[in-house]
């Protein structure tokens, strides 16, 4: 009888065996290239940028993922494990790249092992090592992404702290390697931003930093607002700095660039505080009294925003301290304000990886009424700010006297943001030559109300060592304007790359118990310190009436004192050892849910859904 039994359990689990495998073979067949992306985030689906950028090659790219296998294999340290979790992650995406470029997207994964030609070439190509262990042997995790042309770029390192855009970056990569020319930039300012010669101090003046940053990254192509007609179709980006006065035909130029599918980055300010306007040597009240204010109502109106040139947003919450005079104590000025990481957008490219800007005397941008567009803020005031008159804040001696007024509205003032839609013309009664009246695809711009962000003052010193100029920021405004310039050069479909979600899923319900259990632990711990010295006080006490030739002796009731005190220990680290058994039972059980629900319940629902669908099927081909 035993026997038979123990024959028919192998007969079962060998049927079943046979079943698992043939179910997996038909799996294959019939839903070969088929993807189910049941993650949270999708994080396996490619967005639709990325898709239509590998759609578009033309020629075919090669990948090399440097990942140090072997090397980190044996490793039990947290972060190295993590590392090469991340690895898989990055490796999944970029086959599932692999997969959507109809073969122009060619992938190699090689482990660079210590001291090979692997590790040579890894380094050769700008890959950042991490050092591991005593001997020194480095760690590699990055990508090297080459074209038809030798032409040649690299993600030295993959962090995983920047896994939500992961993709972007990659995508950026291939971007980058199917369109090898350097973006061209058209720059026009209202402000002495790219240096030259100064009338007022007739000598020749520095060009801004970020003006600098500009001219190292792109082909920058300075325009003139006084006989700017139209913009060149070579420019990729047109970044317009404090337009004041522009005519019809230099508004006109912009907005029919941003019709044609160009994008725009603009800066305007409801109080410039670099505007030299009205400087005059021999009236020094002439620039005083003089508007720092710029604005485009017309293209402001036509693309569906709002923006006061005349109000700067005062904030309570992040107001910078500062001198007012050579020894006075520092005050807090609500026009100058500070922006913390916590404080942006951290789903943006722009300014995910920003810990912190500078802005001053800011005005703000809103939606108007049933605008089309859409308005996405990436520098946002907290609630407790207000708006003023810019000329309130021009005359504000001291900036106590802007505090002392002050009373929040409990609104939000947008002051950058993301401006998207299918913008139509603010000169709908021109019959220029190729005029348009409406963009014909979706388009987006960059809105920043604030110009002072980009000024020195606000973010860099800038050093002589031995000849060469050094910045050294200490703030990340630069890095701010960079950004932006560096997402609009990317294609429309590189723009349309957001931050995405992340793989590392915490267990957040266990980290819960475990706080819940800490908090009782040191409950319990305080309360047996205070009963340590209540214990103590009180054998002082006893101690304190007894004579010299007795105190080192316990009196009785010293003794009993102390009896109790260690039984009430003994009772205690009995209570805290019955926590830790809860705490542990109470994981236990919520992991072996987890693992039922992971490893059982999932996959046997996978598996009864997919023999449904079968059978419907073939009900279908016999009906």
């Amino acid at each position: 009888m035993s026997f038979n039994r123990k024959t028919l359990t192998h007969s079962t689990l060998g049927l079943l065996a046979v079943l698992f495998v043939a179910l997996v073979l038909l799996s294959n067949t019939l839903f070969r290239g088929t993807r189910l992306d049941l993650t949270e985030n999708s994080l396996y689906t490619l967005s639709e940028g990325t898709r239509n950028i590998l759609g578009k090659l033309d020629e075919p790219i090669h990948l090399s993922l440097y990942f140090s296998d072997k090397a980190t294999a044996e490793s039990n340290r947290p972060d190295v494990r993590s590392l090469r979790l991340y690895f898989e992650r990055v490796r999944e995406l970029l086959e599932e790249m692999e997969s959507r470029a109809g073969g122009k997207l060619r992938l190699s994964v090689i482990d660079p092992l210590p001291y090979s030609e692997a590790e040579d070439r890894a380094s050769a190509a700008g890959l950042q090592g991490i050092p591991l262990g005593p001997s020194g042997e480095k760690i590699f995790l990055g990508l090297v992404g080459v074209n038809s042309t030798d032409g040649r770029t690299a993600i030295p390192f993959f962090d995983p702290g920047k896994e939500s855009f992961l993709e972007y970056d990659i995508a950026k990569l291939i971007h980058g390697l199917a369109v090898v020319k350097k973006p061209t930039v058209g720059f026009l300012a209202g402000l002495a931003m790219t240096g030259g010669f100064d009338p007022l101090t007739r000598g020749m003046r520095e060009p801004w930093a970020v003006y600098r940053q500009l001219t190292q990254m792109f082909e920058v192509k300075p325009l003139q607002a006084a006989n700017l007609k139209a913009i060149d179709s070579e420019v990729d980006v047109l970044v317009v700095v404090h337009p004041k006065q522009l005519d019809e035909d230099a508004q006109y130029a912009i907005d029919q660039f941003v019709l044609r599918g160009g994008h725009l980055l603009l800066f305007v300010d409801p109080h410039g505080e670099l505007d030299n306007s009205g400087a005059d040597p021999g009236n020094p009240m002439a620039a005083i009294m003089a508007s720092k204010a710029s604005d485009l109502p017309a293209l402001f109106k036509a693309w569906g925003v709002e923006y006061s040139a005349d109000q700067v947003v005062l904030d309570r919450a992040h107001a910078l301290s500062v001198s007012t005079s050579p020894g006075a104590a520092p005050t807090r000025h609500p026009a100058m304000l500070r922006f913390t990481r916590p404080d942006l957008k951290r789903d943006d490219v722009i300014t995910a990886n920003l810990d912190t800007l500078h802005v001053a005397t800011a005005g703000f941008f809103k939606l108007a009424k049933d605008s089309p567009a859409r308005l996405t803020p990436l520098i946002e005031s907290s609630d407790q700010a207000m708006t003023v008159a810019a000329e309130q804040v021009k005359f504000a001696n001291n900036p106590s006297s802007l505090l002392a007024a002050f009373k929040a509205s409990g609104e939000r003032y947008c002051m950058a943001c993301r401006l998207e839609g299918k913008f139509k013309t603010a000169f709908p009664d021109r019959n220029d030559p190729e005029h348009l009246a409406e963009a014909k695809e979706p388009g987006e711009i960059l809105l920043v109300a604030d110009t002072d962000i980009l000024s020195d003052r606000m973010w860099v010193r800038t050093q002589n060592f031995f000849g060469q100029k050094l910045l050294n920021a200490f703030a990340d405004n630069g890095d701010f304007f960079a950004n932006a310039v560096d997402n609009l050069a990317g294609s429309s479909d590189l723009i349309s790359i957001r931050g995405r979600g992340i793989s590392s899923r915490p267990f957040t319900k266990v980290e819960e118990l475990k706080q819940a259990a800490d908090n009782r632990f040191r409950f319990k711990e305080q309360e047996l310190q205070r009963e340590l010295a209540d214990t103590e006080r009180k054998l002082a006490e006893l101690q304190s009436g007894k004579s010299n030739d007795e105190k080192f002796v316990l009196s009785p009731e010293q003794q009993k004192e102390l009896e109790n005190f260690f039984k009430r220990k003994l009772e205690i680290r009995k209570e805290l050892r019955e926590v830790r058994r809860r705490l542990d039972a109470d994981i236990d059980t919520l992991g072996a849910r987890l693992k039922f629900i992971n490893i059982g319940l999932v996959p046997l629902l996978l598996t009864l859904g997919t023999l449904a669908f079968l059978g419907w099927k073939a009900k279908q081909r016999l009906v």
